[in-house]
């Protein structure tokens, strides 16, 4: 072979390999696409998706389904082969890595907040339709996690109702933090707690935020603890995530507590995530969750305000979208519909 054949057979295979390597390197994305759609009035292994443990409950029909969006998992990376084939399906969507999962963040950190918006939403849920059927449920702040060699650690546990810090009484969840900068880092703070029903009070260190210089911390998480008058248990795909299906937890909640079908039969789906206040907020990747919803062959999607322009963007043929901004609303909409399916109710307009 020539000295000019041997380099171009040189130069082919250093191409060859360069290409191979570029297909294979991570790139900064993750894939979205339509996910999991489940029937909050179904079940879940054979025991029921929510069971609401009260004295009088009621047998209802149709679906009321809460909508997923899937996502690249936060341990694994795509390809540039791999975005490619995503870049070229129509259902699929590449969007920055970052906006999921932040450069500083572990896997573990993604998957336990994944899990925690999750868990929080279904006490929102819970809180919100208990409320609005009329029941008086109770929000003290208390802690949800120690973490891991936290200064908190054998001194404070997850379930202690938070009662006052340095003798000032707690009653939000951002009344503990700002009560420990009266504290400097490295002293120690006075806590008064109700554990296991009985009160006291908890001395334990603290120590500087390593995110903000200055602060003090005592490396626990705190939230609301509702006080519920019955029980309102969850059985929901452990790779389920997020906040985004309290609406429709809400929702179903209401309708087992209510005569009758709140859905009149109808296959309702929908998205949103709930506040304790029955407030529905707007979520990520609703253009996605119309579609699964759509194929599931759900006719009517109940969609929170602040997303209605994109989701009216999608025109989508053959399910109706309904504008809801709080829980009270959802419920009159789907009144209305249940007796008359093309009744007027506030609608994502398109335009």
């Amino acid at each position: 072979m020539s000295r000019r054949g041997v380099a171009l057979v040189v130069a082919g295979v250093c191409l060859a390999v360069a290409l191979v390597v570029a297909w294979v390197r991570p790139v900064p994305y993750v894939a979205q696409g339509p996910g999991l759609v489940q029937d909050t009035l179904g079940e879940m292994e054979g025991k029921p998706l929510i069971a609401v443990e009260a004295d009088k409950t009621y047998p209802t029909q149709g679906r009321l389904d809460f909508t997923t969006v899937s996502v690249t998992r936060p341990g694994a990376r795509l390809t540039l082969g791999d975005a490619l084939m995503v870049w070229l399906n129509p259902d699929r969507r590449l969007v920055p890595r970052d906006l999921y999962y932040p450069p500083d963040q572990t896997v573990e950190e993604a998957e336990e907040l994944s899990t925690l918006q999750m868990s929080s939403s279904q006490d929102a849920a819970a809180v919100a339709a208990l409320r609005e059927m009329g029941y008086d449920v109770a929000l003290p702040v208390a802690v949800l996690d120690v973490s891991e060699g936290a200064p908190a650690g054998g001194h404070l546990r997850a379930g202690d109702v938070i009662r006052a810090v340095e003798g000032k009484p707690v009653r939000r969840v951002d009344r503990v933090s700002e009560l420990l900068q009266s504290v400097d880092p490295g002293d120690e703070a006075t806590i008064t707690v109700r554990r296991s029903g009985s009160p006291m009070t908890v001395t334990t260190p603290t120590e500087e935020s390593s995110d903000e210089p200055g602060r003090t911390v005592v490396g626990v998480q705190v939230g609301v603890k509702p006080k519920m008058p019955f029980k309102v248990r969850f059985h929901v795909d452990a790779d389920v995530g997020g906040p985004s299906a309290g609406l429709m937890f809400a929702l179903s909640i209401v309708d087992r507590l209510t005569p009758g079908a709140l859905t009149g039969g109808l296959h309702i789906a929908g998205t949103g995530e709930i506040g304790v206040d029955g407030s529905v907020g707007a979520i990520g990747g609703v253009g996605l969750k119309i579609a699964a919803a759509e194929d599931a062959g759900a006719t009517v999607f109940l969609v929170p305000a602040g997303n209605c322009t994109e989701a009216a963007s999608q025109d989508p043929d053959d399910i109706r979208l309904v504008r809801v901004t709080r829980l009270s609303g959802a419920v009159t909409a789907l009144e209305r519909l249940a007796a008359d399916e093309d009744a007027p109710v506030p609608e994502c307009a398109s335009g």
